[in-house]
């Protein structure tokens, strides 16, 4: 995708295939719209209130307007003026890049950044912007037999519209959205591929391309008995019912500025790669077990950061940890009750297989002692508890350091990828007792603050740096219809990055 700015006033003069201006609900036109209506003879104000609405996303097109060069004016609708901020801005580009694709234009161009939005600035607009169309012309079909070539988008070239003092800070911003828009499109693919085909040594190799394509990433994948000298045997406990062997992944960015001047110590973010679960032992039901392929997203999520902040050449310094493996049920398999070691030296009672995350997490999070972190991020599908407390909407954000939860919090607000704190308190601990280890794999408690004591376990581990869980069960994909990988928390991960570069080079 081409994305580019235009700075102009004369709209109407505009020629392209499609050109998106902003009606609001009351009926007021936005400026672009207001210089189209006088220029096409009041063609716009004559249907809106009676064809057009001016509902969030509600698009109308128009085709053929005299005095307008442009081939088809769509009127976007953007609520209520009151209520108008960057959720309806971003639900509008949305909509008129999904009308675009629908009809199956190469190129197009948007005003609606020009409309002024309160609490945002144009570098902010138009990265959203470039995430909103990255995401709509997004097609998978690597496990088709034969692709339609004509369901792919045809969508190539997207101009944003701009001020002219805003042109600089909307270019900055449209290159960034459209690096996150590559690294969304890596997390939903790798995502959405079966786990057949998506196998710890698929995601091993993924990583070392990357590597290949980036001379800032430096790879590692790690093999079993690399594995096992580290004494990772809660890790391995999880490995040990599949015939696919499980790899420990380490992707190390260097930004330019964090080469030449001494780091405060990298940002490490730890990856949840099980790219299948069938609750091994602890069996799942059958329905919906499919969708256990999604369960490696937060690792898919890894990917796509590194990807991203590679493209826009971040100046910091980013490790990346994905320990990976299915979880299946078999002779060999870890059964309820087994007590296993971690590489922390700590023992742990496995009486749930199901409550398998954790075991692959807190290995990976004592490797990440060895780099002395400015902080640890893990993103896991670690509960469906988190799911019956936060829905789809928020991922669960746990961490004992207001000062980071704070900063994650903001930019998930900020990028539209929202995240709500939940509690990581020592009073949840003994929810994790066991007779025969040092704690439990799951709570003593039943269902009872599942996705808390999920986080109390991980935090056991993570005492020696600043440190925040984030909890994506809820958020990782979407069921039903429209099943697939989202590419959240992608845009939250990156947002957190692009805010601390100057903190961390």
């Amino acid at each position: 995708m081409e994305f580019s700015t235009q700075s102009t006033s004369a709209y109407h003069q505009i020629k392209t295939a499609a050109l998106a201006v902003g009606v609001f609900a009351d009926g007021e036109l936005s400026a672009a719209a207001d210089v189209l209506n006088r220029a096409g003879d009041h063609a716009l104000k004559s249907v809106v209130g009676q064809d057009f609405l001016g509902r969030v996303g509600e698009v109308l097109v128009l085709r053929n307007i005299a005095g307008v060069r442009a081939e088809r004016v769509m009127l976007v609708g953007l609520g209520k003026q009151s209520d108008y901020g960057l959720k309806a801005f971003k639900k509008a580009e949305t909509a008129f890049a999904r009308q675009c694709v629908a009809l199956r234009l190469t190129q197009a161009t948007s005003a609606l950044a020009t409309i002024p939005c309160p609490k945002a600035d144009a570098r902010q607009l138009a990265r959203l912007s470039a995430q909103a169309v990255s995401s709509e012309t997004y097609h998978y079909d690597q496990t088709m037999g034969k692709p339609d070539p004509k369901l792919r988008p045809k969508l190539k070239k997207y101009s944003l519209l701009a001020n002219r003092a805003d042109a600089k800070p909307i270019q900055i911003g449209l290159n960034e959205g459209a690096a996150l828009g590559e690294g969304m499109a890596l997390t939903r693919t790798l995502g959405n591929l079966p786990g057949n085909i998506c196998t710890p040594t698929y995601l091993g190799n993924q990583a070392k391309a990357l590597g290949r394509q980036f001379k800032s990433i430096k790879v590692s994948v790690l093999e079993k008995k690399q594995i096992e000298a580290l004494g990772m045997g809660s890790f391995l406990s999880v490995a040990k019912g599949s015939s696919e062997a499980p790899r420990f992944i380490v992707m190390h960015y260097k930004g330019k500025a964090s080469q030449k001047t001494k780091s405060d110590g990298p940002i490490v973010l730890v990856g949840k790669g099980i790219t299948f679960d069938t609750g091994g032992i602890s069996i799942k039901p059958a329905a919906t077990m499919d969708e256990m392929k999604f369960d490696m997203c937060g690792a898919a999520s890894v990917f796509g950061t590194m990807l991203s902040i590679a493209k826009l050449q971040w100046p910091g310094e980013l490790v990346g940890l994905i320990p990976t493996c299915e979880n299946m049920p078999s002779g060999t398999a870890t059964k309820p009750g087994d007590v296993v070691k971690s590489m922390s030296g700590q023992t742990i009672e496995v009486l749930n297989t199901d409550a398998e995350g954790r075991l692959i997490l807190c290995d990976a999070l004592t490797y990440a002692e060895r780099y002395k972190p400015s902080a640890v991020i893990d993103i896991a599908t670690l509960t469906g508890a988190c799911i019956v407390a936060l829905g789809t909407v928020n991922s669960g954000l746990f961490s004992p350091d207001d000062e980071l939860a704070q900063e994650l919090l903001s930019a998930g607000k900020r990028a539209l990828d929202p995240a709500w704190r939940m509690p990581v308190e020592d009073e949840y601990q003994d929810f994790l007792k066991s007779n025969f280890a040092d704690m439990a794999n799951i709570g003593n408690a039943g269902p009872k603050a599942g996705a808390v004591t999920a986080a109390c376990f991980l935090a056991r581990f993570a005492k020696a740096y600043r440190w925040a869980h984030l909890d994506i069960a809820g958020t990782s994909w979407l069921s039903g219809a429209q099943k697939g990988a989202s590419g959240r928390p992608v845009p939250l991960l990156v947002e957190y990055l692009l805010r601390q570069g100057s903190h961390n080079a």
